[in-house]
């Protein structure tokens, strides 16, 4: 009778001993996560955390407000593009951007027919090098004002300032503002913005 007391005893002490060895070891990976991320210093896009250790295709592909530019650097084959070396500044529209696009611009632009005008599209929205937001912004006030950059496709992105607000202007007149800026990828940053720019 006391040899099963004591082993009941010794019984229920392991399990609360594993127990709470199972929670500290999940507080501390939740920890370790957690420190990760601040050391990374990773920023918010789309419900999920931006590393810069990752390259712009590999966060791009986890914010859920980026589908529609994923799908579309997909089909444009732009994918291996960059996701090398770079350095790439990307003005990456959000889905809400391509929806203020006229109703059929997307799925026309998606059809296999139509890659190279898409690859037109997307590559405006690249720069070659690595503009932080203080980079632009040193650019506007040294340009009294404007900013002019050369995208990968040849056309030119004009930044200028909107109270805080960084404003793109592209070769058509729209207009799209940047809503997160800095986003540091491990081959350039990317900037979300509200519109999408069109070329010529």
């Amino acid at each position: 009778m006391k040899f099963n007391t004591t082993f009941k005893i010794l019984f229920f002490a392991s399990v609360i001993t594993l127990g709470a060895c199972s929670v500290t070891k999940n507080s501390s990976s939740d920890a370790m996560m957690k420190d990760d991320m601040m050391k990374e210093k990773t920023v918010m896009v789309g419900g999920a955390a931006m590393y810069p250790t990752k390259n712009i295709v590999e966060n791009a592909v986890n914010s859920k407000d980026h589908t529609t530019l994923v799908a579309a650097v997909k089909a444009a084959d732009l994918v291996n593009t960059l996701q090398s070396e770079g350095p790439f500044t990307v003005f990456a529209p959000t889905n809400a951007a391509f929806e203020k696009l006229p109703e059929g611009t997307v799925a026309t632009l998606l059809k296999p027919e139509n890659k190279k005008a898409l690859q037109n599209v997307l590559t405006y929205h690249v720069v070659a090098g690595d503009y932080k937001a203080a980079d632009i912004l040193n650019a506007i006030k040294k340009g009294n004002g404007t900013a002019t950059f050369t995208a990968v496709n040849g056309g030119t992105l004009t930044a200028s300032l909107k109270g805080s607000n960084v404003i793109i202007t592209d070769e058509k007149g729209g207009v799209s503002m940047v809503t997160i800026a800095d986003v540091n990828q491990s081959n350039g940053v990317i900037h979300v913005v509200d519109a999408v720019a069109l070329p010529k």
